[in-house]
């Protein structure tokens, strides 16, 4: 995914949890979502020395998947038997043919900066996410689709920084939470729709620090939240 299509993205997560558009860049918003997620990370390709994107950096040599393959094709991975006489020879054989794969992508179209991507589609710098669409800045996720900075979690729908959580759509910064919707600020909670800094509760709606409001209530103060959290991000720009 190109960085204009990865804001596109972004402008669909943003309008969608409030209501405006993303006004921060790339680098801002890793900064600002994604200081604390796992990312791949750029390394060089021991081939053709271009720039390549891995999830392990504890390498001495890297070689891109596409590299990889291609290297197969034409002349293949297996070597003539040569002659071992003590550790250090097999070691130092080793040492040729022991390439760390990068930018490993499965059944996936539209991927960038990424490594073990499977079945996936429209992905930015992100790894290990399997059967997930739009995806940027996240590690770990699976069956979701338009998701920001998320970590260790499934069945996502324009969400934001959410970690250890499932279920979960229209969300901004929910952590070890199930069945969140509209919701920012949520912990340790479970079947909560429409509530903010809410944790450890379940089955509640309108709520604002485990306090219950009248719906025309919540949704003034929601109002407010948004605004301070734009003009939190936009002090970031």
């Amino acid at each position: 995914m190109k960085d204009k299509e990865c804001m596109q993205v972004l402008d669909d997560i943003f309008m969608e949890i409030f209501s405006k558009k993303c006004t921060l860049n790339l680098d801002q918003v890793l900064s600002e979502f994604a200081f604390d997620v796992r990312l791949p990370n750029k390394v060089i390709d021991a081939v053709d020395s271009k720039d390549t994107w891995a999830s392990s950096i504890n390498s001495n040599k890297y070689i891109s998947q596409t590299n990889m393959e291609k290297y197969d094709e034409y002349k293949g991975w297996m070597r003539e038997k040569e002659e071992i006489s003590s550790l250090d020879d097999i070691l130092n054989l080793w040492n040729v043919i022991n390439y760390t794969t990068t930018e490993r992508v499965y059944d996936s179209d539209n991927v960038s900066k990424s490594d073990t991507i499977y079945g996936c589609e429209n992905v930015y710098r992100s790894q290990d996410c399997r059967r997930c669409k739009n995806v940027v800045f996240s590690d770990g996720c699976a069956n979701s689709e338009y998701i920001l900075a998320c970590q260790r979690s499934a069945n996502l729908n324009y969400c934001i920084k959410v970690d250890d959580s499932s279920d979960c759509s229209n969300c901004y910064s929910v952590v070890c939470a199930g069945k969140i919707s509209n919701s920012f600020f949520i912990q340790d909670a479970n079947s909560l729709h429409e509530c903010m800094f809410c944790s450890h509760i379940s089955n509640r709606r309108y709520c604002i620090a485990n306090m219950q409001f009248e719906k025309d209530e919540y949704m003034e103060i929601k109002e407010q939240v948004i605004k301070w959290l734009i003009e939190q991000f936009k002090n970031n720009e």
